[in-house]
């Protein structure tokens, strides 16, 4: 059985407000290292990267944090 959605926004803001930060610089600073991590891939990242469902050719950070949450047991 597939397990609901996380609150992608809501994790943000608590990140956002334990750092002092906004909610946008942390979507921005997640969104980064996905991009980083997508550019140049090791191989075992490639294996993991492969399964995450996405609409383009990276995703998003709430698409990353959907696929763990999906998967974790």
């Amino acid at each position: 059985m597939k397990k609901k959605e996380i609150d992608f926004d809501g994790i943000c803001k608590t990140i956002a407000l334990k750092n002092g930060i906004s909610v946008e610089s942390v979507k921005q600073n997640m969104q980064s290292v996905i991009n980083i991590a997508f550019e140049n891939p090791t191989e075992g990242q490639k294996l993991f990267q492969q399964n995450i469902p996405r609409k383009g050719e990276i995703p998003t950070a709430e698409e990353v944090l959907n696929f763990i949450y999906q998967n974790l047991k």
